[in-house]
Formats: structure tokens, C-alpha cells, sequence
């Protein structure tokens, strides 16, 4: 299979992007971003076509010329699932700031925003290693195999 490392890489600045923004902004525009960029994960997790950023970055980015895809052989299944795993995070983070939790919001606003960090300028997916590490102990079953 082929994944477009650039489309990954937007999509982590995308997520770094709209929360840093809702914590600065914070009060109800936060809580809304925070909501809006999990549903948008969360989305493009459950069916990967509808991932909001991937479509932005092709059909505005891409299309003008702005970036360029960069295909790779690699299994999307670990994207995947660290997207997942991020959304989930903020979508907990969405239900604690509507709760008024906002130390824990910001808690697990911060960590997928210091992940993806990583991820986007070390290129080490804290996501794809938990998703490899339940591959192996049997948790998940065995995606597909990359040629």
C-alpha cells in the first residue's frame, strides 16, 4: 500500500494548528475547535476518504501547487490508529471542557499536540508503536502487508 507522508505531515500541522489556537483563544471558541478537530480525526478515522485535513491539504494544497504528494510504500492501519487514538483523546478533552474540567482538557489537549509535535518534526508516531506493539501481542490482527 502507499501513504502520501506529506498529506501525514499536514495532517499533524493541521491538529497542532487548530488546538494551539483554541488554547490561546480559549473560553467557548476552545471548547468548539477542540470538538471540531476531534470530530474531524475521528471521522477520518472511522472512513479515511472524509478525513477533513487530508482533503483539505489535496483539493487547496496540493491542487495549487502549494505542496507535493510524497508516496511511500507503507501500511495506513498504524496512521490510522494514532489518529484515532488522538481523536479519542480529544474528544475527552471536548467532554471535559463542556464539564468544566479545563486542567484536564488542557492536559489531553497537550499531549496529542506534543505527539503530533514529535511525530511531525522527529517523525516517531507514538501511536504507530502502540499499534505495533498490540499487533504483536496479538490485540490486533496483522494489517497489510506492505510491497
Amino acid at each position: 500500500m502507499i501513504v502520501d507522508r506529506n498529506a501525514l505531515r499536514f495532517n499533524q500541522a493541521a491538529i497542532i494548528a487548530m488546538t494551539v489556537v483554541a488554547f490561546v483563544l480559549g473560553g467557548s471558541a476552545a471548547t468548539w475547535l477542540v470538538g471540531i478537530t476531534a470530530a474531524v480525526m475521528l471521522l477520518g478515522t472511522a472512513y479515511a476518504p472524509a478525513s477533513g485535513f487530508k482533503l483539505l491539504y489535496r483539493h487547496l494544497f496540493v491542487r495549487f501547487g502549494l505542496l507535493k504528494p510524497r508516496p511511500e510504500p507503507d501500511d495506513p492501519a498504524p496512521h490510522q490508529f494514532a489518529q484515532g487514538l488522538g481523536g479519542t483523546f480529544l474528544a475527552l478533552a471536548f467532554a471535559a471542557l463542556l464539564a468544566g474540567w479545563t486542567g484536564v482538557a488542557w492536559t489531553l489537549t497537550w499531549v496529542v499536540i506534543l505527539l503530533a509535535g514529535v511525530n511531525l518534526v522527529l517523525g516517531f508516531c507514538l501511536g504507530c508503536f502502540v499499534f505495533f506493539q498490540l499487533q504483536r501481542s496479538g490485540v490486533l490482527h496483522r494489517s497489510a502487508e506492505v510491497h
